[in-house]
């Protein structure tokens, strides 16, 4: 800011400041010195309002306002180019600056044990309750919105807490995804094998991948739509249905595959116009790689707790 501006600006705000400060007391110098029954002269619907003075604590209210307003621009930016003297703050104060500040107070407390965390695998990171505890509370704070916050996913998030990933579910393979994110897309398959393609292919998905029924009353070709998934949706899926994490393709033959629904109306749903799915990368969110680690470590804790075994098995 030039000179100019930096002089006008401070002229501007200080001259307000006095003239408001001149006003207050102007028009306490014209009131009465207490009390009185005389009215102001003018009434509405039979009241009337009676010429008595401001209360004295609203007159000192006023002046406390003023009081705090130069505090304040003594001790902030306000005044042109002037910096404010709060300690701490060369370049002058700003929100920014103060975000910062408690960034790198926290980073300096706590570093240590982030570090500590980020030199152990993360496999026995996993195994430290007082490390999950800390992967939990990032989890809250930057995954639940999507996953839950018991992370058993909802309509279109995965369920994490199973030992079924569709980008593959080692270590190295869950950092990559939390701190990079993922893209998957399913193409929408009715322009290349057209409404009976996709009924007859999700029938077969259904029936002969996912082990389940027709509903009832519906009839479908479970063969020809073994052929048209021969044919069109091997190359993603595998042969056997039993996907390919390297390109995010999910296993057919598990219930955790289906995070967009299981019913054969909503397979040909999928079948027909697609999925777009995108997990934003969380780096630049959670903020260091030693966070993403102690992230990594809770979301693989999950799968690998007594509790998730059992089931699996």
């Amino acid at each position: 800011m030039t000179s100019f501006w930096s002089g006008y600006i401070t002229l501007l705000t200080l001259g307000s400041l006095v003239a408001l400060l001149w006003l207050i007391f102007a028009t306490r110098r014209g009131e009465r010195p207490g009390p009185t029954d005389q009215t102001m002269g003018h009434a509405f619907d039979g009241i009337e309002e009676y010429d008595n003075p401001l209360p004295k604590w609203w007159f000192m209210l006023f002046l406390g306002t003023i009081v705090f307003a130069v505090g304040y621009l003594v001790l902030y930016p306000g005044l042109g180019n002037w910096k404010g003297v709060l300690p701490g703050y060369e370049d002058g104060w700003t929100q920014v600056a103060q975000w910062q500040r408690e960034i790198d107070k926290a980073n300096q407390q706590y570093g240590p044990i982030y570090a500590k965390y980020a030199a152990m695998p993360v496999e026995d990171v996993a195994k430290d309750e007082y490390a999950v505890k800390m992967g939990g509370r990032l989890f809250a704070s930057n995954c639940s919105v999507c996953h839950g916050s018991d992370a058993k996913g909802a309509y279109g998030f995965p369920n994490l807490t199973d030992r079924h990933w569709r980008w593959g579910g080692s270590p190295a393979e869950i950092k990559q995804t939390i701190s990079a994110g993922r893209h998957g897309m399913m193409p929408a398959q009715a322009p290349m094998i057209g409404d009976d393609g996709v009924r007859n292919a999700a029938a077969f998905v259904l029936v002969e991948l996912a082990g389940r029924k027709l509903p009832e009353g519906v009839s479908a070709d479970i063969e020809a739509g073994r052929k048209v998934f021969s044919s069109t949706c091997f190359a993603c899926h595998g042969a056997a249905g039993k996907g390919t994490p390297s390109m995010g393709a999910p296993d057919l033959t598990n219930p955790s595959a289906f995070i967009y629904g299981s019913s054969y109306a909503q397979l040909q749903q999928t079948i027909r116009y697609g999925r777009n799915g995108n997990m934003p990368a969380q780096l630049p969110f959670v903020g260091s790689e030693d966070k993403v680690h102690l992230l990594a470590a809770y979301v693989y804790s999950l799968s690998h707790d007594e509790r998730s075994a059992a089931v699996e098995q």
